[in-house]
This record gives structure tokens, sequence and C-alpha cells, in this order.
């Protein structure tokens, strides 16, 4: 029997790994997954067909070879481009509705979705293309049995005056997502650079998060301005953290949640970042894990969880509070977060 289980011999507590299956079926929140980074090989081609696209490729084989990277710059060199085939509002709805299906059968209860208009409106799709086939994806989720919101990123490598259009033309489907996020190369574009268009989001009434991506250059000087400058709610990445005690305790006192992706570390770092994940769980920060772009990195969020519990030999009650922090600081309410809390304890107790 693999499954992670307890036994007290001596009043010591022994266990075993935990599976694949138990991290698969585990309830979660998702608060870290770029809609754009769901674009399966299978799916990319299917949408440059209908598009009349030439993508230069013409099986699946050939769409797998070309998701081949090394570091941030090169990944974004094949990400961006792959996007030409969303052109319109079905295309969205598509990627969205069978990533959803993805989260559905890896138990995630509720998903918070990064979308970037700015890679769309810049070649020429409407906003209003992508969120209106973003936003039925999200709707019709709810027969999926998965509760999903947007969040509306900005691209750090475009001006901030591109994000100050950006936020001015999303306003009239504010009611379509819940909060905006920074992504994309951080080299040389700190989080200050957008304080400003995250100050008038805030003032829209908008939750806040930004990336602070894992060995970038300044990374500790852009996680002190997110935090104490931009009041991020949440920080993606981030785990360079543990480089600055006193940002440790920062987040740890204000329930700061941090968004950690395993699979996409590793094609960074070697070990994931899996021992700062478990230093900050250690110190109580709401540290969770999450997918990011899974198409391209290798696997869901469920792939996600057994990859940090087998390479770092988590314990059950360490995958569960991760599990945990995640609905605790997502953007639900309080009544929703006590629901699916209260469903994965019930899950850990019947297994």
């Amino acid at each position: 029997m693999n499954e992670l289980i307890y036994l007290n011999l001596g009043g010591v507590k022994l266990s075993k790994k935990v599976t694949k299956e138990f991290t698969a079926n585990l309830p979660k929140a998702e608060l870290h997954l770029h809609i754009e980074g769901t674009l399966e090989p299978d799916l990319k081609l299917k949408l440059a067909k209908r598009n009349h696209i030439d993508i230069g490729q013409d099986t699946i084989e050939e769409v797998q070879k070309t998701y081949e990277y090394d570091d941030l710059a090169s990944f974004l060199s094949v990400y961006y481009p792959a996007m030409e085939v969303l052109q319109k509002e079905e295309d969205f709805y598509e990627l969205a509705f069978e990533y959803l299906k993805r989260a559905a059968s890896n138990n995630v209860r509720h998903v918070e979705i990064f979308f970037d208009p700015q890679a769309h409106t810049s070649r020429g799709v409407a906003f209003g293309t992508v969120i209106n086939g973003l936003y039925r994806a999200v709707v019709d989720a709810r027969a999926l049995n998965v509760d999903a919101a947007l969040i509306m990123c900005f691209l750090r490598d475009f001006s901030k005056e591109s994000a100050r259009k950006t936020l001015l033309e999303s306003l009239p489907y504010k009611d379509k997502f819940i909060g905006v996020g920074l992504d994309s190369d951080e080299h040389n574009n700190p989080p200050l650079k957008f304080a400003r268009q995250f100050e008038d989001a805030a003032a829209q009434g908008l939750h806040l998060t930004a990336h602070c991506d894992i060995d970038q250059k300044e990374s500790i000087d852009h996680i002190r301005q997110a935090l104490e400058i931009m009041g991020v709610e949440r920080l993606d990445h981030g785990t360079n953290i543990v480089e600055d005690p006193d940002l440790v305790q920062f987040v740890a006192n204000k329930k700061i949640g941090l968004t950690s992706c395993p699979l996409s570390n590793g094609y960074v770092s070697p070990e994931m970042k899996g021992k700062e994940v478990l230093e900050l769980l250690a110190q109580d920060v709401k540290v969770s894990i999450h997918s990011d772009d899974p198409a391209y990195f290798g696997g869901y969020i469920g792939d996600n969880y057994y990859a940090i519990a087998k390479n770092f030999d988590l314990t059950k009650d360490q995958v569960v509070q991760l599990a945990k922090n995640s609905f605790e600081t997502s953007w639900i309410s309080d009544e929703k977060k006590a629901l699916y809390l209260k469903e994965l304890d019930e899950y850990v107790t019947a297994n």
C-alpha cells in the first residue's frame, strides 16, 4: 500500500510517501496560472488550422519540439509567438475551457486565472474579444464544479503608458475580473515602474498581486517594492524572500500569500526552490503550490504538488498545509474559504 499513512511506534511518527493519486485528488485552489500558458500543442495546431495561420509546424510532435528553453528570456521567445493562433472570442473560450476541464480533473475547487491582454491587443485583437471569451469559460466552468475568476496582468516589458491605457480599456469590463497582476520579463522592469497603475487599480476596488521571479537581478529589491510600497496582497514566485529574514517575518505577520510553481522553477533552479518552500512553511508563511504555464513545463497542478512532495519528502501534513494556504490566500469570501477548507479536511480524514 503506497498511500501516505502515519504509524505510531513507541511515540515515533513514521510516514509513507505521498502518492500521485493523493495530490491529484486533494481539494485545492490554483492562484498562479497563466491561461496563455495552457496552450497545448494539439490545441495550437487546431486553432492554427481554423484561423488559417502558418505556424511552421504540421504535427503535435513538431510543436512539442519548439517548446524548448532554459531561462526566462528563451521561454518568452517561444511563449508569445505561440499566441498568434488566438484570434477570435471562441479561441479564447476554448483555451480557457480546456484548462478548466483539466483543473476539474485535478480537483481544483477555486482558480484565479492570469491573462495578458497586451499580448493580444498589441497584435490587433480587441480587448473585448479576449476577456469575453475567457469569461464565458469561467461562467461555464460552474458546470464542472470549478469556481473560477480572472486576473488581468500588465506586461512589465511594455511601457507604463501601455499599462495605463490597458487599465482604462479594462474598466468597462470590471465585472469580469477581480484583480491585476504583473508578469513577463522582470529584467530592468521593477515593480515600481507600475506603481501608479497599481494604485489606480486598487482605487477601483481590484485586488493586487505581482510576479517577483526567482533568481532575477535585484530580486530582493523587487520583492520589497511590491510588498512595502505597492501593497500587493500576494507575491507570485517570490521565494528569494528567504534571503531577507525581515521580509519573511513581514509576509508571515501580514498573512501575504506566496505562489510557488515547482515544475517551472525547475527550469531555472535544479531544486525547484523546494528548500525555500519548506523554509517558508516552517516559518508560517502562506506559501502554496501552482502550475504557472503547465503546457510548457510538463505538468498541471497535481503534478506540481507531487513533484515537490516526492523530491523533498514532504509529509502529508505539509502537503495539506500547502493546499490550506491556497484557499486562505485566495480572493474569495470567508464563507467560501470555510466551505473549501471543510471539504479539504473531510478529504484528508477519508484518505
